[in-house]
This record gives structure tokens, C-alpha cells and sequence, in this order.
């Protein structure tokens, strides 16, 4: 008898022998709760026993979202509203809706948002274009709209009074109790549109609504944008079976923004009035928000160049505005979503004057302001504040940059105690009351699991466990799971470069493995953290199953560390990153498992950018690089994110210019692999042809993959699958020797 027989024998009549299932493509992009249970969107009823969500699951080449919902008492899992059930049979999504949900990244069809009202008694769905509301007491669903236009940006306003929305870029208000429309503004069409964000405030601002309420339901601020002087470009869609000529207002960097102003609507008065935000109008209106008592509006006035914000009142009748706190940096000012108007008139307020993104309490007037936390890292978030305790909770990465932790602070006594337990990522979506709050957590060896948990961190119940059981879909290949380690290394200037080491599960000590090192490289995100990694942790694994160890590092520049750190890459981009990653890369090379010959680097948007900078710049430590969705030069991409880093073009020529990739040309050699959708409107296609073209001009080899009709996120179940392929196939056949392919194949 054969050994595979004897083997295949043993394992039909003992199941716990079979082998561990090799990580296919087709495995991690068919199910999508294979790295975690697919839900988003949790919140509380407002008299904490409900919690709802949106969960998805593969339909066809898309995922669909349904909302369901978490009964507290009896624990029970339950399908609130099937999308298909309510959804038109045929409709088609408007251009604003397709770019709101691309700004958004929105990957899912079917219900994607959702509102309670403030009693807990509806909820507001928005679902192809029109607007939905969900009775709990009936569990029945009542149609606002049925137009052929398109809403968007639906609410409810705070007393849950109103429905409001967006169609054909007018603000409409409709009454829940007269079942009647009002149309609030008429003028928008064109280049006008009110109570829409424009294109930069959705992409870089993470501002995705025009409008505000009133919490008292009175009146709202709206937003008045006009981008008739924002330069009509030309831009090519092209799919497979047909070219498409886009007209888009895209501000270039260094051209014209489109003009913002606000007005102030009184809607029984059915009265306007502008909100005076200074002479200059060339201006970024960055935030908005109410106070408790509805009588006060403070907008966030961001100048051109991003080195001031304004914290500016508007006080109600008058409305006469008052600047109560401006903030400077002599580089950007990052912007936030942690301002918080209290009963009191004072303002919690995230700002990093002291060089750390930390909190402050601002009197009413301004004119005193002081920290109220100062740990040994960042604050992330405010989650919620009981005013009458004096006390906030807060997410930071105090201590230990890779982990994210729940505190307590008494901001009258300054004392701050961490309520999360466990090394890993811990966020927390608290209730109104604030009693209780949803508790997301997961880390190395945790897939993402969801709780509630008393405010004093004590568990009440697990909506999802998560625990790795034989049901599990992850478990048959579990026992594949990469072996990762963390570790930090020495920047020119001294300062800590976390990274992290992803090896085969059967890591042989005296083997030789090739390195793909994975890179975003860019302002904002920081890669290395001790959290699940979803989709990209299984593509991690699945390129470790193939004999590749992969490598990430947080290069100066990324997300969640002090301002030294975040802007070092001022006025000049591409430079100190890439020498971080030489820096990782040299770390490589004194690991005797690493074949030092054989490692390259994969990057997606500015880590495109990244990679193509790699292959340009550092061909001496990088043999092949993979670029997706790259920008190859910084005079292509949009005006507040390019303008933030390297300023305006006139004032920081040679900053541009050195931030291009097109200057090292002559230092490329070969073996760069090129993909990009053919209809990005964020990475501009054009970024990839203009590449192309001086590489052909130059008779230098590089490969390409292109996506026909595809946006920035090359999405799809099939395009997803095709494209890592190439991905593994280009790095397989670039950085694995002959006897690196045998020892991958033997394992």
C-alpha cells in the first residue's frame, strides 16, 4: 500500500488529521466573512436595547447589505429589512450618488446608510435613489419619495421633526407629520449646488454633507457651492466596449477651488441669511457644527494653504461672527472631526500646537484654553462626553504605538484611566446616554470581534464572539497563519520606525526567502498595528503560503505619530519615505533568511506612487516593484491634498519637480509591473500614461496591467482575483530563484 493512500485512508475515518486548506484567491474573495464578520454601520437605539447593522454577503460579483438587528434581552440575532424586499426593480444611480459612494468608499449595494430617529421609534433608509422609513412598531416600510430623480444625503433632522435630502443639487426638507415636500432652495443646477459637499471636501476633507441642523429642529446651515471657476477638464473613461468623454470640475493643485459660502435658513420664517466668512474667498470651509442650545454655529475656516484654522462663532439672532481660536503651523494643520460644543459653552477641542495631537478645553469665549491630555502618543478620537461627570472616553495609542486603547478622563481633575484590556485595536461606539457603548476589538490572534460593554468597560453581552471554532470559515487554514513579529528600527534622525515581519507558517530558520515589501508610504493611514488584517492579512498569507515573507514599515510621514514624525515629508514628497524603506530594506539584508537579491515592493495609491518611486530611486534595493493606481506626478492630483505637503506650486517649483517620479528615470532599470483602472477619477489615468510614455521614450521594459472601466479601488470579485494573481505571478517569476520555487512547492 502507498503512503497517500495509507494517509488519504486515515484521514476518511480520523477528520482531525486532514491537512490545513492552502489560501486561494477565489477562497478570500467568495466569502466575504472569511477575515471577519462583515458588518458596519453598528448603532444603539437611543434606549439602549437595540443594536442595529448592516451585514453583507456575496451576491453575484458584488456584496449586499441588509440592515439587521441585536435584541439586548432575549440576544437574538434578527434580518430587520432584506434590501431586495423594498428595492426597485430597476434603477440606475446618479453620477453625484456614484461619486459620493466612491469618496466614501462604499463597497456594497443594496442599503449602505441608515438613521434612527431621536425617540428610537423609525429608522431612515435611503436605498436606489429614493427614501425609506422603518417603523419598528409595525415593521412596516413607508416610501417618502418615488422620483426619477436621485436623492441623496438623506437625514433626520435631530427631533426627528423632518426628513431632508439632496435632489438635483436643491435641499428639500419633508414634513413627517404634512407628509408635504418643501422645496428649501431652487437655484442649484449648473455650477451652483446647495447642501452638497463639493469634490475636495468629499475626497481629502472628510466632509461628505452640505447641510446642518439645528438640534431644536428650527433651522439648518447650508452650503452654497459654485465651481463655475473651477476649471473644466477633460477626462477619458474607457471600457471595455466603449469610450466615455467626462467634462469634470477638478481643481488641479495650484488652480482655482470652487467658492464655498454658508446660509443660515430659519424655516418658519422661510428666511436666509449669510453667514459672513471674511473678504477672502479663496478659502476651505472644513467643519460646521452646532451648540446643545441651537443658538450658536461654529465653522471651521481652513486658509488656502492649510497653515490656519479658524474657529469661528456665529451667535444667533444677529449672527454676527466672532473668530474665538485660531490655530498656525508653520507646515499643515491636519483637520478632525473632535470638536465638541458643550451644554456650558465650553469646547473640547484635538489639536497638536504642542506638537502632539492631543485634547484641550476652550472656554466659551476662547480667550482660555488648556491641554487635558498629554499622553506618550495620540489622541485618535473623542467617543463620547458626559458633561455632568466632566468626564470624556477617548481612543489613543498612548504607550505603544501599535495598539489603540478606550480611556476615561475627568477633564476637571485631569485623572485618565484605560478601560480596554488586551493588546490589539480597540474602538468603541458609545450609546446617547452614554451607559453603554459598542466595543469593536481585534488583534494578532483575534479576528474582529463586537460586544457591548458597560461604560466601565464590564462586558454586558458578544454580538459576535468571533472565536475561531471548527465552524469558523477561517478555520482550515488557520493553521497556515503567517508568523509575524514586530519590531522598530532608527530613522536618520533617530525616530522609531515600527515594522512588521509576516514569515510562512513553516518558516524554516536555515531557508533563503524572498521579500515583498508592502507600502502605503503616505499622510494618514499607519499600517503596522497589532489588528486583524482583513482582506490584506489574507493576502499577506496567501503570499507567504507561496514562500515569500512579507514586510511593512511605517516610514516618516504616516499616520498616528507627532507632528515631527507625520511632517517630515514637508514640501519635498518621495524622498524621506524612500529612504525609510532603504532603511527597513538594509535591516532585510542582515537576516540570514532573507534572500537579500530578491526584494521587492507593492504599493497601492500613494503607495503606487511609492513603488514606482522604489524602482526609480533605490534600484540598488529593489528588484521588482508593483505599482497600483500610481501618481507619478504631483502637478496631476487635486488641490488641498498636494497643495498640504508641497505647498503651491509657484511658491515650491523644485518641490514638485523633485517629487516626481520622472526626474530619476534615467536610474530605472527594469522589472516594474503598472496597473491602474482606465476610468479613475481620483489617480487620473493619466498619471500611468504619462509613465508609459517616458519609459517607451527611454526603450525601458516594464509591464502593465490595465482595468477597463475601473475606478480608483479596481473593485470586483473577478478583477480582485485576476489582478493579485498577476500580482503573485510577476513576484514568483521576478524575485523567486529556481530553488526558492522548489522549496515553496516542497512545503
Amino acid at each position: 500500500m502507498s503512503k497517500w493512500l495509507l494517509i488519504l485512508m486515515l484521514c476518511s475515518y480520523y477528520p482531525s488529521l486532514s491537512f490545513a486548506s492552502p489560501l486561494t484567491l477565489e477562497r478570500i474573495y467568495s466569502d466575504p466573512s472569511l477575515s471577519g464578520p462583515r458588518i458596519k454601520s453598528l448603532k444603539m437605539s437611543p434606549d439602549g436595547k437595540i443594536v442595529t447593522y448592516l451585514k453583507s454577503s456575496r451576491d453575484g460579483q458584488v456584496l449586499r447589505s441588509d440592515l439587521w438587528k441585536y435584541n439586548l434581552k432575549t440576544k437574538d440575532h434578527a434580518k430587520l429589512i432584506d434590501s431586495k424586499s423594498i428595492e426597485p426593480r430597476s434603477f440606475k444611480l446618479s453620477d453625484d450618488e456614484k461619486a459620493r459612494r466612491e469618496r466614501q468608499r462604499i463597497t456594497s449595494v443594496g442599503i449602505t446608510t441608515y438613521q434612527w430617529d431621536r425617540k428610537g421609534e423609525q429608522i431612515l433608509i435611503p436605498l436606489a435613489g429614493d427614501i425609506f422609513l422603518y417603523d419598528l412598531a409595525s415593521g412596516k416600510t413607508k416610501r417618502i419619495t418615488k422620483t426619477e430623480s436621485f436623492e441623496t444625503d438623506a437625514k433626520i433632522s435631530p427631533k426627528g421633526g423632518y426628513v431632508s435630502y439632496v435632489r438635483e443639487q436643491n435641499l428639500v426638507i419633508y414634513s413627517i407629520r404634512d407628509g408635504k415636500e418643501t422645496l428649501v432652495t431652487s437655484s442649484g443646477g449648473g455650477s451652483i449646488r446647495f447642501g452638497q459637499a463639493e469634490f475636495i471636501a468629499q475626497e481629502k476633507m472628510r466632509r461628505y454633507t452640505g447641510y446642518w441642523w439645528s438640534p431644536d429642529d428650527t433651522s439648518l446651515v447650508i452650503s452654497r457651492v459654485d465651481e463655475s471657476k473651477v476649471a473644466l477638464e477633460t477626462r477619458y473613461e474607457i471600457y471595455g466596449d466603449e469610450l466615455k468623454t467626462i467634462q469634470q470640475r477638478y481643481p488641479k493643485t495650484g488652480t482655482t477651488n470652487a467658492e464655498v459660502s454658508l446660509l443660515h435658513y430659519d424655516i418658519a420664517l422661510k428666511k436666509f441669511s449669510a453667514l459672513d466668512l471674511g473678504k477672502n474667498k479663496d478659502i476651505y470651509v472644513a467643519r460646521v457644527n452646532w451648540s446643545p442650545d441651537s443658538n450658536r454655529v461654529i465653522v471651521q475656516r481652513q486658509s488656502r494653504d492649510q497653515k490656519i484654522i479658524d474657529l469661528i462663532s456665529f451667535q444667533k439672532p444677529a449672527l454676527k461672527p466672532r473668530t474665538i481660536l485660531t490655530e498656525t503651523d508653520d507646515r499643515w494643520i491636519n483637520l478632525h472631526n473632535d470638536l465638541r460644543l458643550l451644554k456650558s459653552g465650553e469646547i473640547i477641542w484635538k489639536s497638536e500646537r504642542n506638537g502632539s495631537r492631543q485634547l484641550y478645553l476652550l472656554s466659551a469665549d476662547g480667550r482660555k484654553i488648556r491641554p487635558i491630555t498629554n499622553g506618550d502618543g495620540v489622541v485618535m478620537d473623542v467617543s463620547h462626553v458626559d458633561e455632568m461627570a466632566k468626564t470624556l472616553y477617548f481612543t489613543a495609542n498612548f504607550k505603544d504605538h501599535t495598539e489603540q486603547h478606550l480611556y476615561r478622563l475627568n477633564y476637571d481633575t485631569g485623572r485618565v484611566t484605560r478601560i480596554s484590556d488586551g493588546a490589539g485595536i480597540h474602538q468603541a461606539t458609545f450609546s446617547k446616554t452614554g451607559e453603554y457603548y459598542i466595543h469593536r476589538f481585534s488583534s494578532m490572534d483575534q479576528l474582529p470581534q463586537t460586544s457591548i460593554r458597560h461604560r466601565d468597560g464590564k462586558l454586558v453581552t458578544f454580538l459576535n464572539q468571533n472565536q475561531l471554532t471548527t465552524e469558523h470559515p477561517y478555520k482550515p487554514y488557520s493553521t497556515k497563519m503567517p508568523k509575524i513579529t514586530f519590531g522598530h528600527l532608527a530613522a536618520e534622525d533617530g525616530q522609531k520606525l515600527y515594522y512588521k515581519i509576516s514569515k510562512p507558517y513553516n518558516f524554516d530558520q536555515n531557508a533563503s526567502y524572498p521579500v515583498i515589501v508592502r507600502v502605503y508610504g503616505g499622510p494618514g493611514p499607519q499600517t503596522v498595528r497589532k489588528q486583524w488584517g482583513g482582506t490584506n492579512g489574507l493576502i499577506d498569507q496567501y503570499l507567504t503560503e507561496r514562500g515569500f515573507i512579507v514586510f511593512a514599515l511605517d516610514n516618516r510621514g504616516s499616520g498616528n505619530r507627532n507632528a515631527k514624525f507625520e511632517k517630515a515629508i514637508h514640501r519635498q514628497l518621495g524622498d524621506k519615505e524612500i529612504r525609510d524603506q532603504i532603511t527597513g530594506v538594509r535591516y532585510l539584508r542582515t537576516l540570514d533568511y532573507v534572500d537579500k537579491n530578491n526584494i521587492g515592493i507593492f504599493g497601492w495609491s500613494y503607495g503606487g506612487y511609492m513603488a514606482s518611486m522604489a524602482m526609480a530611486k533605490a534600484r540598488n534595493y529593489f528588484k521588482a516593484g508593483v505599482a497600483v493606481a500610481p501618481v507619478t506626478t504631483w502637478d496631476l492630483y487635486d488641490t488641498h491634498y498636494t497643495e498640504r505637503f508641497l505647498e503651491h506650486p509657484k511658491d515650491n517649483p523644485k518641490g514638485y519637480q523633485a517629487s516626481s517620479v520622472f526626474p530619476y528615470l534615467d536610474s530605472y532599470q527594469d522589472n516594474l509591473l503598472l496597473i491602474h483602472g482606465m476610468a479613475d477619477d481620483n489617480v487620473l489615468f493619466t498619471n500611468a500614461t504619462k509613465l508609459m510614455t517616458e519609459l517607451q521614450k527611454r526603450a525601458l521594459p516594464f509591464e502593465l496591467m490595465t482595468y477597463p472601466g475601473k475606478k480608483h479601488g479596481i473593485r470586483g470579485k473577478n478583477v480582485r482575483i485576476h489582478l493579485f494573481s498577476q500580482v503573485e505571478e510577476f513576484f514568483t517569476r521576478k524575485l523567486m530563484s529556481p530553488k526558492s520555487r522548489k522549496e515553496s512547492m516542497r512545503h
